[in-house]
């Protein structure tokens, strides 16, 4: 019995050694794109931060759109995002200070192997988006006001084509999800390519077209302003912002791969 009283003691003292620790650590909170998210880095950067700095990251993966206003609101201390017009309109506005790039890769044109649009063969991209559209093949789009959501409206803008019709179809759903249905649907959508090859395994779908410059994806990093919102941990946050754009955070996104396969370029170091 005083064996059993014994382990008792000791697992509960362990217990409320973890929870002090816990307890200890500080915390922030970084709005970030499902983009991250989905593909796997945040899980293994943050992890590297947190326990070298004793600080935990709380991400709210959301589309870019939405990571944005909860900055303007002051929900967050830091956002990692990867739209630069409206990071810029961020800045203006005076939510942000310090934009930053931390990474990039590009946005590719997913469809089922089939092709039915044609597309592996158009001469470019905004040709790819008008066999979609004529041929009224199905299309799956974010819609959901993120990065990937924005620079798809302005793809579509410049093939001068308003799409509409049963064959266009807006999830208002993260990045994942999209991929998902769109494989169920055998349809075609727009990806960044990081969360694409994080799920080349679990869907049907290859890249029908790539390489166009207005598909690069640059994502950047920026500071809630305290000024705007004094209750933000902005030093704990620079803390964050110095560790992914050091030489061990970018090189850890450097060495991120999926079946030998980069998933983000890292832009500080080279």
């Amino acid at each position: 019995m005083k064996i059993f009283k014994l382990l008792a003691v000791f697992s509960l003292s362990l217990f409320l050694s973890s929870q002090t620790l816990a307890e200890d650590m500080q915390r922030i909170r970084l709005a970030t794109t499902t983009s991250t998210d989905n593909s796997g880095l945040l899980a293994v950067l943050h992890p590297v931060f947190e326990e070298k700095n004793n600080i935990k990251v709380d991400v709210i993966a959301v589309g870019t759109g939405k990571a944005l206003r909860l900055g303007t609101n002051g929900d967050v201390d830091v956002v990692m995002v990867h739209a630069p017009g409206a990071e810029k309109e961020f800045i203006a506005e005076g939510s942000g200070v310090e934009r930053l790039p931390v990474m990039h890769n590009d946005f590719v044109l997913l469809g089922p192997k089939s092709d039915p649009a044609d597309v592996k063969n158009a001469p470019s991209l905004s040709e790819a988006l008008q066999r979609i559209a004529a041929s009224e093949s199905d299309f799956v789009s974010r819609g959901d006001d993120s990065g990937t959501h924005k620079k798809e409206k302005s793809l579509w803008k410049d093939a001068a084509i308003d799409p509409q019709g049963r064959w266009y179809q807006a999830a208002g759903q993260g990045m994942g999800a999209v991929l998902q249905m769109s494989n169920n649907k055998a349809a075609y959508t727009l990806s960044d390519r990081g969360t694409y090859l994080a799920y080349k395994n679990k869907i049907k779908l290859s890249i029908a077209f790539e390489g166009a410059p207005k598909q690069l994806n640059p994502y950047h990093v920026i500071l809630v302003n305290p000024v705007k919102h004094p209750h933000v941990k902005t030093e704990l946050a620079q803390r964050y912002v110095d560790f992914i754009r050091s030489e061990e955070g970018q090189a850890t996104i450097a060495n991120f791969k999926i079946n030998g396969e980069l998933l983000f370029h890292p832009d500080v170091i080279k």
